[in-house]
């Protein structure tokens, strides 16, 4: 897979301009830390991430436009990797991290978590040095009508030394809330996770899914999954224009897309904090949650 994988970036860096243009953009992307309490958040500077910070993912624009997922809809000469019988590896023209992927399902089908987490973990263990997220179909996923996963590199993946000698399902003082899984048995962990999604589900009322961002990694033989149950979609300062920012999986997982250069050099960390805060579950509430999921049996 791994070697079949680095063959694909070869070829489409070589033959797909689009692709080697996002190589180019991401070479020049500016990173910078910020600090907030005993952790640093990565701010990531990329212009060419504009169109999918602002995407327009209501249920009418969507409808407007056709699915730039779907097969029939690639550019000619972008080319995938299949993976099983009902998902196709592409590499992503716009990318975040280094070696970001696409993982798009065969059918044209709305963005759900349920009934793929198994899917999710075996691409997790079957991309060696690669995390792999879910963006929920209302927080952060630019496609909510077409099932996809993302992937990239954990060169540079914050979350996983933050949380690295951690016990228990939470992190403390971590501005945002979430849940941390961990498992060697593929099966147990599935229906943790089935079970978490579920809990979320009776206390917002909101369903099929609740607002989730999910990032899994598999390393030593054992999955670790974030769960981040999220409150809102955008945070105050993206509707007011103070500050183009709109957090999905990847931002919370540590690396925050600013693709706006003026916002690059203003943003603080105290904003991070409180944006991060602010489109994550409250305190109160993610407290009851991690308590009945830490009695859970």
């Amino acid at each position: 897979m791994m070697r079949e994988l680095d063959a694909l970036f070869e070829r489409q860096a070589r033959n797909w301009p689009q692709f080697a243009a996002g190589l180019a953009g991401l070479a020049r992307a500016r990173t910078r830390r910020v600090r907030i309490d005993w952790f640093e958040v990565f701010i990531r500077h990329i212009p060419h991430r504009m169109a999918s910070t602002t995407a327009a993912v209501d249920r009418e624009s969507v409808a407007r436009r056709p699915c730039f997922l779907c097969a029939r809809n690639l550019p000619p000469e972008e080319e995938g990797l299949p993976f099983g019988d009902d998902f196709t590896i592409y590499c992503n023209p716009f990318p975040i991290v280094d070696r970001h992927l696409t993982i798009v399902h065969s059918e044209h089908r709305p963005q759900r978590i349920a009934n793929q987490f198994a899917r999710m973990l075996d691409l997790a263990a079957a991309l060696t040095g690669y995390f792999v997220i879910y963006n929920g179909p209302q927080c952060g996923a630019s496609a909510p009508d077409h099932m996809h996963f993302q992937a990239g590199s954990r060169v540079l993946f914050p979350i996983e030394k933050d949380s690295l000698n951690l016990d228990g399902i939470t992190i403390p003082r971590y501005a945002r809330n979430v849940f941390v899984f961990r498992g060697r048995d593929r099966s147990a962990l599935v229906n943790r996770m089935e079970g978490a999604l579920d809990l979320l589900v009776e206390m917002t009322c909101k369903g099929p899914e609740p607002m989730v961002n999910i990032a899994a990694f598999y390393a030593g033989g054992e999955w670790t999954v974030y769960l981040f149950p999220r409150a809102k979609h955008r945070p105050q300062v993206f509707h007011t224009g103070e500050l183009t920012v709109s957090p999905a999986s990847i931002d919370l997982c540590g690396i925050l897309v600013v693709p706006l250069a003026h916002d690059f050099e203003k943003i603080t960390a105290e904003a991070v904090a409180a944006i991060f805060r602010e489109v994550t579950w409250p305190q109160e509430q993610f407290n009851q949650a991690a308590q009945k999921l830490e009695e859970a049996p």
